[in-house]
């Protein structure tokens, strides 16, 4: 049997990026600075729904290098990630690749939405970033933060803005208010200002603290 050839990831990118960087330039004192500071670097996509989600699932509540640690062991068990394959899995192995017991039972309440088709995948485009929200919560272990960075990283909506961020809140606390603690009132009047990009502000607000763009 020949061995399995691992395909390179195609990585996507949002085609309102450029327009969205000068309507930001233009309307937004902070977005001007910061902007120009990253070059060309972007909101990136690797396309896989089920992967990016599973891989939040597994970073929730440790730290991104942990994450990553563990990302790559559960990655390794099943041939390919895809739902039946994680739904094939012994829980022993799960766990012995780093997952919790909890975890664990996400990830199998993930695989069982995707294979039974209790999410609808090919609708979301036509769907309302709220109703896509509604539908991923449902699902164990994704709350509201996991599904809005779902909006932002995986279908790319320009304009979410994800107010219980820790990112968020401290970038904003930052650039917009000397370092003072902001309310939810607070992101709510800036991103008035970010719309109709709140999530390429976002993303911003996110380099401006750590310079190295994270993708899922």
């Amino acid at each position: 049997m020949s061995p399995a050839v691992s395909l390179p990831v195609k990585i996507i990118t949002p085609d309102y990026w450029v327009e969205a960087c000068k309507h930001l330039s233009k309307k937004d004192r902070v977005m001007k600075r910061l902007i120009p500071q990253f070059g060309d670097a972007c909101l990136e996509s690797r396309g896989d729904a089920f992967t990016t989600l599973a891989r939040s699932i597994v970073g929730q509540q440790i730290s991104v290098k942990a994450a990553q640690s563990v990302w790559d062991r559960f990655e390794a068990l099943p041939r390919k990630m895809t739902p039946r394959n994680v739904l094939k899995l012994k829980v022993d192995d799960m766990r012995a690749a780093g997952l919790s017991a909890r975890k664990v039972e996400y990830l199998v309440d993930l695989a069982i939405h995707f294979d039974s088709g209790a999410v609808h995948i090919d609708a979301w485009k036509d769907m309302t970033d709220e109703m896509i929200i509604d539908e991923l919560v449902a699902i164990r272990g994704i709350g509201r933060w996991t599904a809005e960075m779902f909006l932002i990283f995986h279908l790319m909506r320009p304009n979410v803005l994800p107010l219980d961020d820790i990112g968020l809140i401290n970038g904003v606390s930052q650039n917009y208010f000397s370092g003072e603690p902001v309310s939810r009132s607070d992101l709510r009047e800036v991103g008035v200002g970010w719309a109709p990009y709140c999530s390429v502000a976002t993303w911003y607000i996110w380099r401006s603290l750590d310079p190295v763009p994270v993708a899922y």
